[in-house]
């Protein structure tokens, strides 16, 4: 009831954005974590083709976030997620309508481009729309990303027994709707008229020291993220020898969000200390989060019982992203002025997208080494000190203030590029308690 009252208290374009934000994860969920074993078992492609498949999708999204976050600033946030979700409907009515390897590919580079275009518009409307309640509304966005990341693949299981065609065309159904939604009930912002060049922009965002420095720091945080999909779910099949229990992983995941997410933002953003502070914190939880498991990867056997480890390691995971991720979207506009939100969140993806490719690939290795006789603690051991690295550089940036305070507090006292120093004793002074629920009838 507490995150439907929240939810609640923002302005309809928001309430739209974070049901958006749970559809699309279903709609997504649905197909993705299917589509590799639809590739090999059902159109025998080899384990290459399958991979360049993927690996286009991921490359079209992770190489092109910097250009959706241009598309944002420089046509609209609105117009940029309605052609990300028309994009994303027409690549996965592909996945459905072909299976020849160019239309497959067609699908891929459609999808991961949508998801370019999508991902920086849509946080950058919901930062433009949300006022000084921004880290609260990325706090409910996760809890609608969560439950979408839940649902989906349980939805694409049961669609399954019809065929991966038709849980493709569902999924390219869920975004269709999702893009006429959009079309209708967000409203359209005027854009400021931009001065200089994209090249300019980009110039400007990656000439930023403190912002360049801040996304290498939380590298550590989307790394961590992706072994959800990886060294966890590998652990929950090791420990009980059921492919079943990795779902176990993300149901945690659901019903810790639903029951955590909002309480500890709100208290974490009322207290002293600075956002660079609760930051290094998650990451730090996080990154202990990989300790449990590492504990028993050694375990000869399987057992139930063994399984517990897996899921406290998922919880304290979880936690700890709860914990950073609405303060880390809070603080990213904050680095620079307000025209180029959009080409700040995506650099920051990019970085952010490198940093999950470069850690599956380490912990991929790890794993590997530890199946052929290396040690069993080395794939989360290297996490664990990816996390506590990761912490230990924001908490420099955060010493050396070269963070910004969070926008409500930082915009009475400098011009919007001009990115002010966190000041814990002043900022303990400026924030004022979290608000209770916005009248329904407030627009920004």
């Amino acid at each position: 009831m507490r995150t439907i009252a929240a939810v609640r208290g923002f302005p309809p374009a928001v309430r739209l954005l974070l049901v958006n934000q749970l559809g699309v994860n279903i709609g997504f969920y649905l197909l993705i974590p299917y589509l590799a074993t639809h590739l090999t078992d059902d159109l025998g492609m080899s384990a290459a083709v399958v991979g360049l498949v993927l690996g286009l999708r991921n490359l079209s999204q992770q190489g092109l976030f910097l250009i959706g976050g241009s598309a944002a600033d420089r046509l609209g946030a609105r117009g940029v997620i309605i052609a990300g979700c028309g994009l994303r409907t027409l690549g996965f009515a592909l996945f459905a309508l072909g299976d020849a390897l160019p239309v497959l590919i067609a699908a891929s580079v459609l999808s991961g481009l949508a998801g370019a275009l999508f991902n920086p518009a849509v946080r950058t409307y919901v930062a433009q729309e949300s006022g000084d309640r921004k880290a609260e509304a990325f706090a409910l966005f996760n809890v609608f990303a969560t439950a979408g990341a839940l649902i989906g693949p349980l939805l694409g299981g049961l669609l399954l027994f019809g065929g991966f065609r038709v849980a493709a065309l569902t999924a390219a159904g869920v975004f269709a709707l999702l893009t006429l939604a959009q079309a209708v009930v967000l409203p359209a912002r005027a854009v400021p008229r931009p001065t200089g060049s994209v090249l300019g922009d980009w110039r400007e965002v990656a000439g930023n020291r403190r912002f360049v420095a801040f996304s290498l720091a939380m590298v550590g945080m989307y790394g961590m993220e992706s072994q959800l999909y990886l060294l966890l779910p590998h652990a929950a099949r090791q420990a009980t020898g059921w492919a079943g229990a990795v779902g176990l992983i993300f149901v945690v995941g659901t019903f810790a969000n639903f029951l955590l997410q909002l309480r500890i933002t709100r208290r974490l953003a009322a207290r002293a200390g600075g956002r660079g502070r609760w930051i290094a914190a998650g990451l730090t939880v996080s990154g202990l989060g990989f300790v449990p498991p590492m504990l028993m990867a050694g375990a000869a056997g399987t057992h139930p019982v063994l399984l517990l480890p897996v899921l406290a390691g998922a919880l304290l995971l979880y936690v700890g992203l709860m914990t950073a991720q609405p303060f880390v979207m809070e603080l990213i506009p904050a680095f620079g002025r307000a025209e180029l939100t959009g080409t700040f969140y995506g650099l920051f993806y990019g970085v952010s997208g490198a940093a999950a490719a470069g850690t599956g690939a380490g912990v991929g290795w790890a794993m590997d080494t530890a199946t052929h006789g290396g040690p069993t603690w080395l794939p989360y051991a290297c996490c664990t000190a990816l996390g506590l690295a990761s912490a230990a550089a924001v908490t420099l940036l955060h010493r050396r203030r070269a963070l910004p305070r969070p926008p409500a507090t930082a915009a009475a006292s400098a011009a919007p590029d001009s990115p002010v120093p966190e000041d814990p004793e002043q900022h303990a002074k400026t924030t004022p308690a979290t608000p209770g629920p916005r009248p329904l009838s407030e627009t920004r």
